[in-house]
């Protein structure tokens, strides 16, 4: 059996979490990505595809990955979200562990008025 990277195996856990989380019209996904230096957060409608809002640690407002810029991206993903009239999604973390920066943005989104 060969060896898996890790970034293959943190797509195997992102494939299996997908099986059981979607996002639906009333209820769509908010999405985590988390590469070496940035955070991204997108709240997704699966069944039409498309991304209803999106925030990101490249913006000017955020200029920064750690985790301090991680909560004000989640904070930004929600407020844009609530414009839209979204209240409640489902948290799906990429295949990334509940841990640090990922928490931070997900703890700052509920702060900021999602459920999930």
């Amino acid at each position: 059996m060969a060896k898996s990277t890790k970034a293959e195996a943190r797509v195997a856990r992102h494939v299996r979490l997908r099986k059981k989380v979607s996002g639906t019209s009333e209820r769509p996904r908010l999405a985590v990505f988390r590469s070496l230096k940035h955070i991204t957060a997108q709240v997704i409608d699966d069944s039409t595809g498309r991304t209803l809002a999106a925030a990101s640690s490249q913006e000017k407002a955020v200029a920064s990955g750690n985790a301090d810029g991680a909560a004000k991206v989640g904070e930004l993903v929600a407020k844009r979200a609530a414009e839209k009239g979204i209240k409640a999604v489902v948290f799906d973390r990429g295949g990334f562990r509940y841990h640090g920066r990922v928490k931070s943005l997900a703890d700052a989104a509920r702060e900021g008025g999602l459920e999930f």
